[in-house]
């Protein structure tokens, strides 16, 4: 007795699996398998989650061990190197039709590439704005509006202030904010739990803050289920005060994070002039700024 062959496979079981194969195999193999992968490949259902690779060319990858390195000579390999991060993100967007949830941006990732998403991406629910695109979070203020079912989103330093009160006021589903590497102050504080009230889960690890501050979102936040701040500086993880209004989160992390008596306060007044010279340069020059952090958890179960 022959056996079924894959081409024969039904059309609708064949796209719920390739939606699941990420987007190397999605773009570079599976549509040259046969006819009816192809076919099944360039439905809009397969493309509802956009993990862009962190690099789209190879030059940019130092490592040899980065797990992008192969998908970008791939690439580099079929588009004769004359692929922009633009032209990439436009391309990969087209396919959804307007149905992507969940963007994750590669580095890189110039402004007209968010405004394209903005314009064209009406369902997303997650953004990841990526590890190198610090410059990109200034117009993020100017597409929340289009994006009322955005629920979870991951940001670089600076510009909160702006983008959460825009938040709140758009998108009544946002339930979780990863903004790791900043420093708190009290009216980062403030704008926090003015807009997002009812958020459930909060990461600013490895930043830094006014105590009050802390204080302030363990008591506005009163939804939160999830809040890492671990390894920033401002506070002692074992602070009575502190540990007394997080009992109430099932999940609440601050460990390593601590306070130096005897340079706290030349940190502080650092950490504060970096952040005012670094908004101001990034408003005058056309720079790229090479910062890195870490927060792809959130990716490990799509």
């Amino acid at each position: 007795m022959e056996g079924r062959k894959w081409e024969d496979l039904n059309k609708d079981i064949l796209v719920n699996v390739l939606r699941r194969v990420g987007m190397e195999s999605l773009l570079l193999d599976v549509p040259f398998v046969c006819k009816s992968w192809y076919k099944a490949s360039r439905e809009p259902q397969c493309w509802e989650h956009l993990i862009f690779p962190s690099y789209i060319k190879p030059d940019d990858i130092w490592e040899e061990e980065n797990p992008d390195k192969g998908f970008a000579e791939r690439l580099a390999m079929k588009y004769q190197e004359n692929l922009s991060a633009y032209a990439f993100v436009k391309f990969i967007v087209n396919h959804s039709c307007g149905n992507a949830t969940i963007i994750k941006l590669p580095a890189g990732c110039p402004e007209e590439a968010l405004e394209y998403i903005a314009n064209e991406c009406p369902k997303l629910k997650i953004l990841d704005v990526g590890s190198y695109n610090i410059l990109i979070n200034a117009i993020i203020p100017k597409f929340i509006s289009k994006w009322k079912n955005l629920e979870m989103l991951k940001l670089g330093k600076f510009y909160l202030k702006e983008i959460l009160p825009q938040i709140g006021l758009y998108c009544n589903n946002f339930i979780w904010l990863s903004a790791p590497y900043n420093y708190f102050e009290k009216d980062d504080a403030s704008a926090l739990v003015a807009s997002l009230p009812k958020l459930e889960y909060l990461d600013l690890h490895g930043g830094g803050f006014e105590k009050e501050a802390l204080l302030m979102i363990l008591q506005g936040c009163k939804q939160l289920v999830h809040l890492d701040v671990r390894q920033c500086f401002g506070f002692h993880d074992d602070d009575a005060e502190i540990l007394e209004l997080a009992s109430h989160i099932p999940v609440f992390m601050c460990e390593g994070s601590m306070v130096v008596p005897e340079i706290e306060p030349a940190s502080l007044q650092d950490r504060r002039l970096d952040h005012e010279l670094f908004c101001d340069k990034i408003n005058h020059d056309d720079c790229v700024y090479d910062l890195n952090f870490d927060f792809d958890d959130l990716f490990e179960d799509i």
